[in-house]
């Protein structure tokens, strides 16, 4: 970058800084140069000079200058940013990769492999973009695990430091007393509240306000599966939690989501989860067969319900469209279903091709129940739905061997199924979040079967991209026409390009009066049991 690029990116940076303007909290970090501190964007204390600060990109950058992190805004404690999602680019792609906790299972070589660069390119490349390498990144990532443990949750210290993904304790103190100066004992001492025991982690997640969590969490209870997810209901009717088990490299886990404050039964509880109190986002129950996996599972259920996400930057684009204005102005803060298995997507997505929501429901449960494997007793606080043992979602491998035992409908279909089942577990086909887009539809599309709609709708949610519109979708039309717009796939495909970089978001607007409709169905029949809602 230029000296006039760099000057000017400092400039606006400071400009956001002086502001205090939370929505670029994880975005970048402000390092002070006088206390030796780096802090979020919004931090409440007095702003410095301009001369006396830099802006690292990643808290990781902050680090190996020498900065500690601010213990009254506590950065570590920020939203992630939404450039992972933005980025196609080497980084990015590592970055989310780093995300999902794989230089910790794979070390910085399988991460180098995985985005196609030898070990001295790829760190070569992340440290000029984000001012630090795989390992300094993955490092302050264990912080973060390690910071949001030890203040929400009761587990030792000893195991919080092996859940975080630390090799020794030592290791462990030394990285929480350069980062937080404080030791971890001082800073489990400044949780808020004091957790329960109930045998589960308590974690809070936060993300960046207005948030849709009511949307997202009635979107992923109209796709429940009995057996693999859960769905608890107020006496309304309406979503209070979701929650499913899920196949982790230590083993099963198992976790429940509820809007931040909320105690998963629709009431608000007294107090807030470790350091959530009266802000945005989900508290979760976790329960796992590895302690190691919690940094993969927070990384997968973030993803999942798209917490890093810049809201207002999308509402503002969305709602200058005159047609969208009043639907943004009603659901504000409009969110993206995302992926805890990229393979479990790609096989829902083609089971569900051209059926109804419930027909494809009852094939995929089909599937589960038959070739799924089963989670051990005490893991899961719950029992399957109607009786359904609690199972996993069944692998790759198990269904390209037994798939055509259990799969129903057009043959085509199944051979597209049983197709991309042996292409997913052989590796000739690869389906991961930290591909770039151009990869990953190219890859789908490249396996006989797969048309177009298949792979926006996989990359949708999978890769989480936010400029995909799956116009070709009869429901997204459908949705469109209530909203004023044009009908036809070519002309509002056309229309589309009005919100471009933010083309998924609209998708899920004109998919959510489907959800709307469900959800109204769904509260009238449990406010008026043994009748059928009209």
């Amino acid at each position: 970058m230029s000296t006039t690029g760099a000057d000017a990116l400092h400039q606006e940076r400071y400009r956001i800084a002086a502001s205090r303007d939370a929505r670029f909290d994880g975005q970048f970090v402000t390092a002070v140069h006088s206390t030796g501190i780096y802090c979020r964007p919004s931090c409440p204390a007095r702003t410095p000079r301009a001369a006396g600060v830099t802006f690292y990109r990643t808290s990781a950058a902050a680090h190996l200058a020498g900065f500690r992190a601010c213990k009254r805004c506590l950065p570590e404690a920020t939203p992630g940013s939404p450039e992972w999602d933005l980025r196609e680019d080497v980084a990015g792609r590592a970055m989310r990769l780093v995300l999902d906790g794989v230089v910790e299972r794979e070390g910085v070589p399988g991460l180098a492999e995985r985005v196609g660069y030898s070990e001295r390119q790829l760190n070569r490349i992340m440290t000029e973009e984000l001012g630090a390498g795989p390992k300094a990144l993955s490092r302050a990532h264990r912080a973060q695990t390690a910071r949001t443990l030890l203040t929400s949750s009761d587990l030792p210290i000893a195991d919080v430091a092996f859940a975080a993904g630390f090799t020794s304790i030592r290791q462990f103190n030394d990285t929480v007393r350069e980062v937080f100066a404080l030791t971890p004992t001082a800073l489990r001492d400044r949780r808020p509240v004091t957790p329960s025991t109930d045998g589960a982690l308590r974690v809070h997640l936060p993300a960046r306000p207005p948030f849709d969590v009511q949307g997202l969490l009635e979107w992923h209870a109209l796709h429940a599966l009995a057996g693999t997810e859960q769905v608890t209901t107020t006496a309304t009717g309406r979503v209070a939690s979701y929650g499913r088990v899920l196949d982790l490299p230590g083993g099963p886990g198992w976790f429940r989501a509820s809007a931040a404050g909320d105690d998963g039964a629709g009431s608000v509880a007294g107090a807030g989860v470790g350091d959530g109190a009266g802000r945005t986002g989900l508290d979760l129950l976790v329960r796992l067969t590895d302690l190691s996996d919690l940094p993969t599972l927070v990384a997968r259920v973030r993803a999942l319900f798209d917490l890093d996400a810049d809201p207002v930057a999308v509402d503002t684009a969305l709602a200058a469209v005159p047609e969208l204005a009043p639907v943004v102005e009603r659901i504000p803060g409009m969110r993206l279903p995302g992926a805890v298995d990229p393979h479990e997507v790609v096989f829902r997505t083609l089971i569900g091709q051209q059926v109804s929501v419930a027909a494809a429901r009852t094939a995929q449960t089909r599937l589960v129940a038959a070739l799924g494997e089963r989670v051990p007793d005490g893991l899961v606080p719950w029992s399957g739905d109607d009786g359904a043992e609690v199972r996993l979602f069944p692998r790759a491998a198990v269904v390209a061997g037994r798939g055509r035992e259990v799969l129903r409908g057009p043959a085509a279909r199944v051979d597209t199924i049983l197709r991309v089942a042996t292409a997913l577990a052989d590796g000739s086909l690869v389906v991961d979040g930290g591909q770039s887009l151009d990869d990953l539809r190219s890859g789908l599309l490249a396996v006989k079967g797969i048309g177009p709609w298949t792979a926006d709708y996989v990359a949708l949610r999978v890769r989480h991209h936010p400029d995909l519109f799956l116009h070709s979708d009869l429901a997204v039309r459908n949705g469109a026409q209530e909203l004023g717009l044009p009908g036809t796939a070519r002309e509002l495909s056309l229309w589309s390009e009005r919100v471009a970089p933010w083309r998924s978001y609209l998708t899920m607007h004109c998919w959510r009066p489907i959800v709307d409709r469900a959800t109204e169905r769904t509260a009238a029949t449990s406010t008026n049991p043994g009748k059928e809602p009209r």
